[in-house]
């Protein structure tokens, strides 16, 4: 007697269909336009994972013009396996527009995967749109293979005096996280000829004093 062949379970019409509802409500709370109903359904997704859901969450994020709800869709994203957020993360780094590329260095730094770490290129450290830098940076420290900290304080020193306070702020946050191994890279611009650049290389050891 043959054995009997076990075929691979697929979704009921009835199943499909409920899954399609679903999407579909999600997107139309996500694409409201009042935000307030746009951060209760991206908290809603965050408390409910739903791997389905995932592409309506990047995809919002690259566009989506409120911080609180681009914030909310990252937690959301943090709820999904990391199997499935990062590599999408990493496709959108090369995407062209700027809060794409943004949004998807700030989820990879939460998410914490150090697999991330090759799509970090040079490019994204030193990108023109400062919003996209500041993501890079953070997302750099956060996954930077141990050994590899003096290199990337020594990348990251290049951009010392650069933008407003916020900006500057966030590269002495990104110095900060990579500890005392930052130091020899910022003590080395601390006597740079613009003075814009000396002041932010010394502000940034301060915060590194108390790492001994």
């Amino acid at each position: 007697m043959m054995p009997m062949k076990i075929l691979p379970q697929t979704p009921l019409p009835t199943e499909i269909t409920r899954r399609a509802r679903h999407r579909a409500a999600a997107e139309r709370v996500l694409t409201h336009a009042d935000a307030s109903t746009r951060l209760k359904g991206a908290m809603a997704a965050g408390t409910h994972p739903d791997p389905e859901l995932l592409d309506l969450l990047v995809t919002r994020g690259a566009v989506e013009d409120d911080f609180n709800v681009r914030e909310m869709l990252v937690w959301a994203l943090l709820s999904l396996p990391a199997a499935l957020t990062v590599p999408r993360m990493v496709d959108q780094l090369d995407d062209p527009r700027p809060q794409a590329r943004a949004q998807a260095l700030h989820a990879l730094s939460k998410i914490g995967d150090k697999s991330a770490w090759p799509a970090i290129t040079q490019t994204h450290l030193d990108d023109p749109d400062l919003q996209v830098a500041r993501s890079a940076w953070r997302a750099a420290a956060a996954l930077v293979p141990a050994g590899g900290e003096p290199e990337l304080a020594q990348q990251l020193a290049r951009h010392l005096g650069r933008g407003d306070h916020d900006t500057q702020r966030g590269l002495s946050l990104s110095f900060f996280a990579l500890g005392v191994a930052a130091k020899p890279a910022l003590q080395a611009m601390v006597d740079h000829e613009h003075p814009a650049v000396a002041a932010h290389a010394g502000a940034s050891l301060e915060l590194l004093v108390e790492l001994g």
